[in-house]
């Protein structure tokens, strides 16, 4: 693995958005790649390894996020693979339906875009709002699709409050049967935050979000 992983980061490191998603899309149409292992072995840890040796740090915000958004073409030309891998295992695409977003003040999204199609290809019909969503448009968001699953991705230790608010709003004043996942960066040190916020449980992969829905795999 560590392979695709050193060829894809040494791609992302020249800042070649057109190599990166030539090498993602090549691997998944061969099948050297799956989309799981693309997602959680390969781009997602790319991104995550960068440093920046620079002193200017306004030069270094700005590669991060250049690298951020060429993580983020990537996933977005993965989606038709998404689709083929949840047909590959004939699920329906009925197995419920579920929210992702970021809470307000939280602007990292790729491991929300991830969840998203994670929901996906576990067979569920999957929206992702947005990052940085405030708390009244995602309230009108679950009322009008009316979802069994919702995931809130925190990166930033400090949106850990925000998070928090928006899942009380979510609990008293959504009266549908919901469960809430949460993930990202920000609990890494401490999994059990999500207890402290109101979350019914944290997720870190994959298989960890299947499991807990019941995805047909």
């Amino acid at each position: 693995m560590n392979k695709f992983y050193n060829e894809f980061l040494g791609h992302l490191e020249k800042e070649d958005r057109f190599a990166c998603v030539e090498y993602a899309v090549s691997k998944l149409s061969s099948g050297e790649l799956d989309v799981v292992t693309l997602y959680e072995d390969v781009a997602g840890p790319a991104l995550n390894s960068i440093d920046c040796n620079i002193n200017d740090k306004g030069l270094c915000i700005w590669r991060e996020h250049v690298r951020s958004s060429i993580v983020r073409t990537v996933i977005e030309n993965c989606y038709t693979y998404v689709i083929k891998e949840r047909e590959k295992r004939k699920i329906s695409g009925k197995a419920g339906t579920a929210v992702v977003i970021c809470p307000d003040g939280e602007y990292h999204e790729i491991g929300a875009r991830i969840v998203a199609d994670f929901f996906t290809m576990c067979g569920l019909n999957a929206t992702f709002v947005g990052s940085s969503t405030p708390k009244e448009e995602f309230i009108s968001v679950l009322e009008y699709l009316k979802p069994d699953f919702i995931a809130v991705s925190v990166t930033n230790y400090y949106n850990l409050v925000s998070a928090g608010k928006a899942i009380k709003e979510i609990r008293s004043r959504y009266k549908g049967n919901l469960k809430i996942l949460v993930g990202g960066n920000a609990f890494l040190k401490n999994p059990n935050t999500y207890k402290e916020i109101g979350a019914d449980t944290h997720v870190r992969t994959f298989n960890e979000i299947r499991n807990y829905i019941g995805g047909g795999w």
